[in-house]
């Protein structure tokens, strides 16, 4: 039997990894594979960020991709999207507006 989530996305395993799903686990190779050609650098998967008020934790967003664009000059902040959920917009919006970040969406 095949997992899949509520999304019908179905986990896919490369490199030893296990990803949520097959989009996910493309672009992780086609990050791997601008990594090899030089062209980022510093690759990190499911990165956490804590979204607090007032001093309480609420939540902890996890970026599937954070990296360095060698072409770009800058970080990237990456989230592999198949559904936007109003609950992943909020989130999304409250996590950029306090680290003062933005989430790129693939």
């Amino acid at each position: 039997m095949i997992k899949r989530s509520k999304y019908n996305n179905k986990k896919t395993k490369v490199d030893g990894i296990t990803f949520d799903s097959k989009k996910e686990a493309d672009r992780y190779v086609f990050l791997t594979h601008r990594a090899t050609n030089g062209e980022v650098v510093d690759i990190h998967l499911q990165v956490p960020f804590v979204f607090a008020l007032e001093g309480k934790k609420m939540f902890t967003y996890k970026a599937d991709f954070v990296y360095y664009d060698k072409t770009l000059s800058k970080t990237i902040i990456e989230d592999v999207k198949g559904m936007r959920t109003p609950l992943y917009k909020l989130k999304k919006k409250l996590i950029e507006n306090q680290h003062q970040i933005t989430i790129t969406e693939t």
